[in-house]
């Protein structure tokens, strides 16, 4: 980990595209201001922690559906049921 230090109204910058300026330190709290393109996202690490854990959780639930629907594939064509295709156009 690279750590610097710097005083109010100072920055650093990250790549081309990023500048992290102290913006004020008020007893045990840095504000900090952020300039980066739109397209990069940029979050508080416990808002990232969430949304990736957010993001497994879906990920499992689909793979828990798929699994489920393809359990139900045999059991139709041991019926004699064809599975029904849906035709793009």
């Amino acid at each position: 980990m690279l750590v610097l230090t710097r005083k109010p109204r100072e920055s650093i910058v990250i790549g081309d595209d990023v500048e992290v300026t102290v913006v004020e330190v008020r007893g045990d709290q840095v504000r900090i201001g952020i300039e980066a393109p739109r397209s990069l996202a940029v979050f508080r690490k416990e808002i990232y922690q969430e949304i990736k854990e957010a993001n497994l959780r879906a990920a499992e639930s689909a793979r828990v559906s798929l699994e489920r629907l393809a359990g139900l594939l045999p059991e139709a064509l041991a019926r004699g049921k064809e599975p029904s295709r849906v035709e793009t156009g």
